[in-house]
């Protein structure tokens, strides 16, 4: 009797299992799951291309001496700010202005002797018609008498060159800007054209920010601005100092360099920013921001509709017409905040998934919720396209 009991028992049990099991197998088979989407939309993007950079001075000048001569005074301050023609330095003039007034001395030597040169030429023309004196002594005065006269024309020569390095003992500011430390002081000999500068004037307002660009971000720009969409940028420069705070004034970009550096395989880009204060000093390390170009139809989605494959290729999901997912692969240009700029495989009004990636594979149907992205990156249903869906928006951040 146990033994009927115990089969009966058994019996029950395995029909019990089986139809839990077959209502188990029958009742979500119909039931697609539920996943949240948003809507590809085109927005206007600015194109920007962070570089490192040095700060160089506008203008810069070394102050050297044209003639030998002994310091005598130093005529300014070091770090003040000069103007062009300014006297600097004061050379001992003593030996220059002797050799001036000997230069002057000679010229009006010069002058008398020509004029008794002249004369002779004159009388010695007159004596000539009458036969007074020889075919060759006329001939020797006219010759002595253009001598003389060739003779001004040397020494003046001189007396200009030694009023030039009379000059030159007053040793001027080339340009106009900030002077630096002076190398030598009263009571050194300095020499022409010698090695070392006696200081160095820098123009600081405007400035230069040198930056460099690799050239294959180069080429690749050169590229984009080729595509339809995609306009030039206003090549303005932003600058971030060493402190981390912003430089309050904008720059432009002025120049590229037309050499590639062979050694580092980057291009040099020059912006010029106003300077009032001095804020820049050349040398300084800043990071400058460059608006290169605009892209009218910028595709940007947020970063977690995008995934990675183990070889890096990049994947999204999107929905079709029949609520069915596509594996789309794309391009990713560069990240934007909490999004990715999309170079390919993305086009405007595709239903890209942004949630549910881990309940899907390609070609499954799914039950979409159009969701948007808020200012703070949370997911907001904006639409829900089943009856009985609850959504908890401030929980739908990513997959």
């Amino acid at each position: 009797m146990k033994y009927f009991r115990f089969i009966g028992g058994l019996l029950a049990l395995c029909f019990l299992l089986s139809g839990c099991e077959q209502s188990e197998t029958a009742s979500p088979a119909g039931n697609a799951p539920t996943v949240s989407y948003i809507t590809v939309t085109p927005t206007v993007y600015t194109m920007e291309a962070k570089m490192q950079g040095r700060v160089v001075a506008s203008r810069e000048a070394q102050v050297r001496p044209q003639v030998t001569g002994i310091v005598k005074e130093r005529l300014f301050d070091e770090g003040d700010s000069v103007t062009q023609g300014q006297v600097l330095y004061q050379l001992d003039p003593t030996t220059y202005a002797s050799a001036y007034n000997e230069a002057k001395a000679d010229v009006a030597s010069a002058k008398a002797s020509v004029e008794t040169a002249r004369l002779k030429d004159e009388r010695y023309a007159s004596l000539l018609a009458i036969d007074g004196v020889s075919q060759q002594d006329a001939d020797d005065a006219h010759a002595d008498y253009l001598e003389a006269a060739a003779d001004i024309a040397k020494y003046e020569a001189a007396l200009e060159t030694a009023k030039i390095n009379l000059e030159f003992t007053k040793i001027k500011a080339p340009i106009s800007g900030r002077i630096g430390i002076s190398t030598v002081t009263e009571g050194a000999l300095v020499t022409a054209e010698q090695d070392t500068a006696l200081a160095t004037i820098r123009q600081l307002d405007p400035i230069y920010v040198d930056m460099t660009k690799s050239s294959k971000a180069l080429l690749q720009l050169r590229k984009l601005l080729g595509s339809k969409n995609i306009s030039q940028g206003t090549a303005t420069v932003s600058l971030e100092l060493e402190d981390g705070s912003d430089y309050q004034y904008e720059g432009q970009m002025k120049m590229q360099e037309v050499s590639v550096n062979s050694s580092t395989g980057a291009v040099t880009l020059r912006a010029q920013f106003s300077n009032p204060q001095g804020l820049l000093l050349p040398g300084m390390f800043v990071r400058g921001t460059v608006n290169e170009a605009v892209d009218e139809n910028a595709i940007l989605v947020p970063q977690q509709g995008i995934y990675h494959s183990a070889n890096g290729d990049a994947f999204a999901y999107v929905i079709n017409d029949a609520n069915t997912i596509e594996k789309r692969v794309v391009k990713t240009l560069e990240a934007v905040g909490n999004k990715w700029l999309i170079g390919s495989g993305l086009s405007t009004q595709d239903k890209l998934l942004v949630e549910g990636s881990i309940k899907i594979r390609p070609d499954s149907q799914v039950e979409p919720v159009e969701v948007t992205m808020d200012a703070s990156g949370e997911m907001v249903v904006i639409s829900e396209k089943t009856h009985n869906l609850n959504v908890d928006s401030t929980a739908m951040t990513g997959v």
